[in-house]
């Protein structure tokens, strides 16, 4: 089968067309032709050795198709259904050998593509609003590059929640999809000196009560800067870099803040936290109530160029790859 293959951690450039063998279905697999497969940071930070990985390897986490093949002992699946994961290395490719626990069922009305922007984002956006931190009505929410495939959606659900959110993004363009979205403010980071000042500013000088941070390094400091007494940075990201280390004390003169940096699968590790996040998500993508932008579609072969424009950030929305 065809495949993105990295052998060796670095740039964009490692990224490999080549042919290997067709994968197996073991016992409690499906075995998946790939539809689409998504195209997302954590694959960036893999690729360049911020996470170790054994090479040579397949690259991607998640996908949508449809079973080709079970493996003995699973149960729920047969050939023919649609499915998705978001939690399974070898998806830049044609076939994935997909464990049935790491397998949700896809709805009928949503489309492969949108399938895969709900899934590893969609449920990191519903996991930071419903349970890294709990938006109540009326509060003020910082939500860092949101014109970005999770910002996106962070945005509508923290919005969904009663939240204010203050967005920022780069350009005009970035600011109109935040503003659909529901941002309630909109702040060009390149058009201002202090951040952290105008996000007070937005917010009547209260700051906010949480900081969804996907930046890192760049903004880390603003994110700390602008939070209410007792508010929260939720650190989910380090798309500039990884925050060097952090003095606790700082939470301390900040106003007895909290900070967390939490991940996705750690509150998708059982089977029912993960069906009950993946279905909150896709239903509310089949029932019209969350939107899920498709920002640029690549050949599997051309992605590389899908990481050199996701890390130069000139994307919006969700990446996606077609086998």
């Amino acid at each position: 089968m065809r495949a993105i293959q990295i052998s060796t951690a670095g740039g964009p450039d490692v990224l490999t067309p080549a042919e290997v063998p067709d994968p197996e279905p073991g016992p409690g697999e499906l075995l998946v032709e790939v539809a689409a497969a998504g195209v997302n940071y954590i694959d960036t930070y893999q690729r360049e050795g911020i996470y170790p990985m054994p090479l040579p390897y397949v690259p991607g986490m998640e996908g949508v198709g449809r079973v080709r093949a079970v493996g003995d002992r699973v149960d729920g699946f047969a050939v023919g259904d649609r499915v998705g994961w978001a939690e399974v290395l070898g998806s830049y490719a044609e076939l994935v050998a997909v464990p049935a626990a790491k397998a949700v069922a896809v709805p009928d009305g949503v489309s492969d593509e949108v399938a895969v922007g709900a899934l590893l984002q969609g449920m990191t956006a519903h996991f930071l609003v419903h349970d890294a931190y709990r938006v109540q009505p009326g509060e003020h929410v910082l939500v860092h590059a949101a014109a970005g495939g999770v910002g996106l959606l962070l945005t509508q659900l923290a919005t969904a929640c009663g939240g204010r959110v203050v967005a920022t993004v780069s350009t005009a363009e970035k600011e109109e999809l935040a503003r659909a979205a529901g941002a309630a403010d909109v702040i060009r980071y390149t058009e201002v000196d202090d951040l952290a000042a105008e996000v007070r500013a937005r917010t009547g000088g209260a700051g906010v009560a949480v900081a969804y941070d996907s930046v890192g390094r760049t903004t880390f400091d603003a994110s700390l800067a602008s939070l209410r007494p007792r508010g929260m940075l939720v650190l989910f990201g380090a798309a500039s870099g990884p925050v060097p280390p952090v003095d606790p004390q700082r939470l301390n003169a900040a106003g007895s803040v909290y900070l967390t940096r939490p991940k996705l699968f750690d509150y998708i590790a059982t089977r029912e936290e993960l069906t009950a996040t993946a279905a909150a998500v896709l239903g509310a993508v089949a029932g019209g109530t969350l939107d899920v932008r498709i920002g640029h579609r690549y050949p599997l072969a051309d992605a590389r160029a899908a990481h050199e424009d996701l890390q130069a950030r000139r994307t919006t929305g969700k990446l996606v790859l077609l086998p």
